[in-house]
């Protein structure tokens, strides 16, 4: 399961090929697992909703939230920043398995800002995450399940 889970960083920028359902998953949960260790480990070191609204409010002082707002601003943007890219290619990978294009993702993207449509449309990209691959070799190149399967028996 860490294989896959940090197979994205080793295929960092590449957007060709296919990915699997478990790549896309486990990389998934460890974005999860990486942002609720820094929400946490903010919050020990001082950091909470009241002061983010005593913030807003301009009534805490720099010295009242600790070292919580550096920490979540800090190291949540840096791994934000090492994590963004290959996010976006899991993704578009994780549609190249269904033999759909690139693409689909900007539309899918666009989709969801639009007010009611925005929630069907990530309904609807869930789903397609969720779904098998297609079997065999397709347009965007062999079975990441059975790279070999589909040629053994032809």
């Amino acid at each position: 399961m860490l294989e896959y889970m940090l197979m994205p960083f080793r295929r960092y920028a590449e957007f060709s090929g296919r990915s699997r359902r478990m790549e896309y998953w486990a990389f998934t949960l460890l974005n999860v697992i990486v942002y609720a260790v820094i929400v946490i480990l903010a919050m020990v070191m001082g950091f909470s909703l009241t002061t983010l609204t005593e913030l807003e409010s301009g009534n805490a002082s720099s010295a009242a939230m600790g070292g919580g707002l550096m920490v979540l601003t800090g190291v949540g943007g840096l791994y934000f920043l090492a994590s963004f890219i290959p996010s976006l290619a899991v993704a578009i990978r994780r549609l190249h398995d269904r033999d759909m294009s690139g693409w689909w993702y900007l539309g899918f993207a666009v989709m969801g800002i639009v007010p009611f449509v925005g929630w069907i449309a990530s309904i609807a990209f869930l789903v397609i995450l969720c779904l098998p691959g297609t079997p065999g070799h397709n347009r965007f190149g062999a079975d990441p399940k059975d790279p070999a399967g589909a040629e053994v028996f032809a």
